[in-house]
């Protein structure tokens, strides 16, 4: 058990450099595209980057710019359907790696329960559709009896002109 609890783990230089980033990409439910495919992809690229391939997409590390052009690049290739994510730690990190820590990763079961949303994302992307931000009030206390009234005297009117109606009907 004393891999769980790696404090200083053998970290590469890379690794402590603090211009690299490391991003999870992560394939939606409706994807037309393979983790591999993606992989493979971003290797085509040639740029110094650090790609590993997922479950649920890549992981890929490097120089923000690179990382950046890489995902803008693979992102080309369906673009409704391939999310990005920040990660803090660089590809097989055992203080996060699953091998190292006998088990699923911290944060697993979040991004499980985000995947299960990316479908509706994925949708919205396609079909967008122009929404309001503005929040709904109340209707003032004095407007609502304004309206209340004038509701209840034209359900009085319809129900005087019924009335009428049947009397007139009534004597022919």
């Amino acid at each position: 058990m004393v891999e769980n609890v790696c404090i200083n783990p053998d970290l590469g230089r890379e690794d402590k450099d603090p211009e690299v980033v490391t991003r999870m990409i992560i394939l939606g439910p409706k994807a037309n595209v393979s983790e591999s495919e993606i992989v493979n992809q971003m290797h085509l690229l040639g740029l110094p980057l650090t790609i590993k391939q997922t479950c649920y997409g890549a992981m890929v590390s490097g120089k923000e710019k690179d990382v950046i052009t890489a995902i803008k690049e693979v992102r080309k290739m369906d673009p409704y359907n391939i999310f990005t994510k920040d990660r803090g730690f660089p590809p097989g990190d055992p203080r996060r790696c699953r091998g190292h820590r006998k088990g699923p990763r911290e944060g697993f079961h979040q991004m499980e329960k985000e995947f299960k949303l990316l479908g509706f994302v994925s949708d919205a992307l396609k079909n967008p559709k122009e929404v309001s931000l503005e929040e709904e009030t109340c209707v003032p206390l004095e407007e609502f009896e304004k309206i209340m009234k004038e509701c209840l005297e034209e359900e009085k009117l319809d129900k005087d002109d019924i009335k009428d109606k049947k009397r007139s009907e009534n004597k022919k």
